[in-house]
């Protein structure tokens, strides 16, 4: 027989454990949306349907949308109202973290410069003909 432990019943391993449902939750939620196509390109068409206007570049910005999704899931955290203002930044924070350890390096851009005839006249050593 399985039992399932209510996470309500212990406090504090309740507690954690929901924080950390709740930030995977979030980042999950928030990376689903700025930056996956989604299943059938659901997330990408709408995207580009809201295009520019004020939800459209909140879709665009993880650090945005993970406070939107943050809120209501802080909810499930705690319920006391002083701390769901903490626990609402810690959330979004918490998954702002993982996607910056998720994120790619940006690409260095690769740049061509011209050389100079004095350089042109240093090349042109027998071994590198």
């Amino acid at each position: 027989m399985i039992v399932f432990q209510n996470l309500q019943s212990a406090p504090v391993l309740g507690f954690w454990a929901r924080l950390v449902l709740a930030v995977l939750a979030v980042w999950r939620i928030s990376h689903l949306l700025a930056a996956e196509d989604g299943p059938w390109e659901v997330f990408a068409r709408l995207r580009r349907w809201l295009g520019m206007s004020f939800l459209g570049r909140l879709m665009d910005c993880f650090g945005c949308i993970s406070l939107w999704i943050a809120a209501p899931v802080s909810f499930f955290v705690v319920r006391r109202l002083p701390d769901l203002f903490f626990c609402w930044l810690a959330l979004s924070g918490g998954a702002f973290l993982l996607e910056r350890m998720h994120s790619e390096p940006e690409a260095q851009p690769v740049i061509i410069e011209r050389l100079s005839e004095n350089e042109k006249e240093d090349s042109s050593h027998g071994m590198l003909r």
